[in-house]
């Protein structure tokens, strides 16, 4: 079975303006990165991508390549991509839980919250694999803290997905927490599936930024905006208020900030 989030049926307040900056700065380094020559590229991602062994003081690079300290990576290599299809894949599920998320803090502590769980992700790959010689580049651990948050927000909001099943094609309308209940799940196998000093996704980082999300976002969001806002999806619509007698639903579409 495959699953596509497609868009949700939240409102924002204030315009996403971290969030397409973000998407904008990734969208340019990726235009640059491929823009070199294949031996530049590679290098450049020796220099800019995350290497946990590097990190940990384990492994040294040479002097040409040391452009900026092993610290530093984990933040250059948020912002970098090893594909097309890796930053659209990326930088489709940030539209989706981004800019409900900033809307929920504001722009500036938005930006420092991105950093925070981009951070804790990258922090939670170099752990779980310690003595691995191969770059993380890659904004997902990021945009797992933030779908983390979204968690913590919205949960029953509704998730507009397309799912394959075979031959069957259907567009659906799910609950946030299935979703994102579902593709955390999906990540904690990988993880545990994964081998250890090997390319391929970076499941604990998924992980590691996910869990972030969940314990900062309390932190970060306005005091107005309350935890595991009001109900906005069919599926829990019964387990609120009815009104049965005019066989209306009480509209659960508005929410306080």
């Amino acid at each position: 079975m495959f699953f596509l989030p497609l868009s949700d049926d939240n409102d924002t307040v204030y315009s996403a303006i971290i969030v397409w900056l973000i998407i904008g700065i990734c969208t340019a380094v990726l235009i640059w990165q491929m823009s070199l020559p294949p031996r530049a590229a590679d290098q450049v991602t020796v220099a800019f991508g995350m290497i946990p062994a590097r990190l940990f003081g384990e492994a040294r690079l040479p002097y040409a390549l040391s452009a900026i300290p092993a610290w530093a990576t984990i933040f250059t290599s948020m912002f970098m991509h090893g594909g097309w299809l890796h930053l659209i894949g990326n930088m489709w599920f940030f539209r989706i839980f981004g800019d409900n998320v900033e809307d929920s803090m504001g722009s500036g502590r938005f930006a420092v919250f991105y950093l925070l769980v981009g951070t804790a992700a990258a922090a939670t790959q170099a752990a779980m694999n310690p003595h691995s010689h191969v770059p993380m580049v890659g904004a997902s651990g990021a945009i797992a803290g933030v779908m983390g948050a979204y968690l913590m927000l919205y949960p029953r909001a509704n998730v507009r997905v397309l799912m394959i099943f075979f031959i069957i094609i259907r567009i659906l309308n799910v609950p946030a927490v299935l979703v994102l209940g579902i593709w955390f799940a999906l990540q904690v196998i990988g993880a545990e599936r994964a081998p250890a000093d090997t390319g391929g996704v970076a499941f604990w980082a998924h992980v590691g930024g996910f869990l972030a999300g969940l314990v900062l976002l309390p932190i970060f969001k306005r005091d107005t905006v309350p935890l595991f806002g009001q109900t906005r999806s069919r599926a829990f619509a019964l387990s609120g208020p009815r009104t049965f007698r005019t066989g209306r639903i009480p509209d659960a579409g508005r929410r306080d900030r």
